[in-house]
């Protein structure tokens, strides 16, 4: 029997503009819209998932306000 796969998501975080085209031509579409980065964007992304951020990157200090993701 084989190993189960794990589906890998795509995670965008901070996009509000014409930068989300942009960057659905590059990566795809998103599995999770995170409204910015937060504590909930954080403990939502599994190792091995791809995160894009508009602005930033995940050294950044997260919001101390969570928001809920953004559905398509």
């Amino acid at each position: 029997m084989g190993r189960a796969i794990e589906a890998i998501a795509v995670h965008f975080v901070g996009f509000s503009g014409d930068e989300y085209a942009r960057a659905v031509r590059v990566f795809g579409r998103p599995s999770f819209i995170h409204r910015w980065w937060d504590r909930r964007a954080q403990r939502e992304i599994a190792d091995g998932d791809v995160v894009v951020f508009a602005k930033g990157s995940d050294q950044d200090e997260p919001s101390q306000y969570n928001a809920a993701d953004i559905d398509e």
